[in-house]
């Protein structure tokens, strides 16, 4: 499916979404790095449209539509160099959306077992021990 020199955003094994889908707009990133912040345009801003990616299926679309929104936006201006922001933003990316595909597992419901009902109130009676012992004795001891 993909070689070496693919150039896709991979986000799983099943979703990869193509370079030309991803609109990349570079900015002044502002911030410490005096005359080469000023000039040099390292910021970088990653979009994607979910609503026209190929890269989703219907299910997952709606998915990441329903916890992103229907356009994905991340923006990167950590380094002095464009191309480490691109990298960044293009992670970032992946793990955003990697976060929205994911489906949290049904808890199945359990009994507690046997040893952890006798560890537990086990528990409390030396609890409640330790805080008998703290108590004034009474007159009568």
């Amino acid at each position: 499916m993909g070689g070496e020199n693919d150039d896709r955003l991979v986000v799983t094994n099943s979703v990869r979404i193509p370079q030309y889908e991803l609109q990349e707009t570079f900015s002044a990133s502002g911030g410490p790095g005096g005359q080469h912040a000023n000039k040099a345009a390292t910021r970088v801003e990653l979009t994607l449209d979910i609503t026209t990616s190929s890269a989703f299926n219907e299910s997952e679309r709606q998915r990441v539509i329903d916890k992103l929104g229907a356009v994905v936006r991340v923006v990167a201006d950590d380094e002095r160099s464009q191309l480490r922001n691109r990298t960044l933003a293009a992670e970032r990316m992946a793990a955003k959306l990697r976060g929205a595909l994911y489906v949290q597992r049904r808890r199945r419901a359990t009994k507690p077992t046997r040893g952890s009902q006798r560890r537990r109130l086990q528990a409390k009676s030396e609890r409640s021990e330790v805080k008998q012992q703290r108590r004034r004795p009474s007159r009568d001891e």
